[in-house]
């Protein structure tokens, strides 16, 4: 008897009933019908080993044989009142799937802000010509720093260095291999090869204090969350830039309008937040020299993001029914 899996994933619901796609190693289930916060089937719930979906039900608890969780994101902090890592459940997530989003929206933002195109599509607006220095940056010869070298940072340093930037990067784990996780072939950087110097946590200051560009990628946990305050906002250079395409929290938000308010930075690109929707009434909503876009630089509305996804769930049923490692798995620590 195949192992069963119970799914709402993406791939499977968006398959008219009947088509949904075929896993071999695996007896799947779709569930249809139900909202957001609704209760799972228990009828079979002793025969679950497998769970496939954005969130888990919130009667979790009822399923004592499930072994692996698969999740439609790369983002797992939702995860946490779980405590899955404490039940032994194997968690794996959608690495590499917005790799090549978020990169590029990574570089859109650097050049966004070296040539100051907000102030550029005011003038725009207001039917304004001005021709001056603050419109005319580069981003050839600066320097992106890279806090956190896994698919995204890896794919933003392919990009940086084809436009001529220098690549720093901050690791806890110093160079690996991505053998364990997804990516999309030709992308980012497999290897660890592109940087031109690497950073350990006890290199902080000067890891942040060489760099034009911060950009954060890496995953909210209770470990990083504001990871980034007003002392690591004041060692970057005067006039610096801050992105932020990962969790809002990993940067401690008075730190940060406290740095943009006194014109420490240069600039900020945000695409999450501290809350969602961001109020009107927020303070980020007006400075000038922040971009904010509604947390959009990898979304499930992506023309290739339901094949990936599906792609990686093929993987690692292949590895699951085979007893082989999976790919893309979530530290158990980092899920408490």
């Amino acid at each position: 008897m195949k192992p069963l899996c119970l799914t709402t994933g993406l791939p499977f619901m968006e398959a008219a009933p009947g088509a949904e796609p075929v896993i071999d190693e695996l007896e799947v289930r779709v569930l249809r019908g139900l909202a957001a916060g609704d209760a799972w089937p228990e009828e079979e719930a002793e025969r679950v080993e497998v769970m496939f979906a954005a969130q888990p039900p919130p009667n979790l608890v009822a399923f004592k044989n499930l072994k692996w969780l698969q999740i439609e994101s790369a983002g797992y902090s939702h995860l946490f009142p779980h405590r899955l890592g404490e039940r032994g459940v194997m968690v794996t997530n959608a690495r590499g799937i917005f790799d090549c989003p978020i990169a590029e929206w990574n570089l859109a933002m650097m050049i966004n802000l070296v040539r100051d195109l907000r102030t550029l599509i005011r003038h725009q607006d207001a039917a304004i010509w001005e021709r001056s220095a603050q419109f005319t940056g580069e981003i050839r010869g600066k320097t992106v720093g890279i806090w956190g070298y896994g698919g995204i940072g890896r794919e933003t340093a392919r990009l940086a260095k084809a436009f001529g930037m220098r690549v720093h990067a901050l690791t806890r784990s110093g160079v690996k291999s991505r053998a364990d996780s997804t990516c999309i072939e030709g992308t980012g950087d497999p290897d660890g090869s592109l940087p031109d110097r690497y950073f350990t946590e006890q290199e902080k200051t000067a890891f942040l204090s060489g760099i034009d560009f911060l950009v954060l990628a890496m995953p909210l946990t209770k470990k990083t969350d504001g990871i980034v305050g007003e002392v690591e906002l004041r060692t970057l250079r005067k006039g610096s830039f801050v992105l932020n395409p990962a969790r809002g929290p990993l940067i401690q938000q008075e730190a940060l309008l406290a740095v943009l308010r006194d014109g420490h930075l240069g600039g900020a690109a945000l695409d999450t937040h501290y809350q969602y929707p961001l109020p009107a009434e927020h303070p980020l909503w007006r400075f000038p020299q922040v971009i904010l876009t509604p947390h959009i630089s990898g979304t499930s509305f992506s023309p290739h993001y339901s094949r990936d996804l599906l792609n990686i769930f093929r993987q690692n049923a292949r590895r699951y029914a085979a007893g082989e490692a999976l790919l893309n798995i979530i530290p158990p620590d980092d899920l408490q």
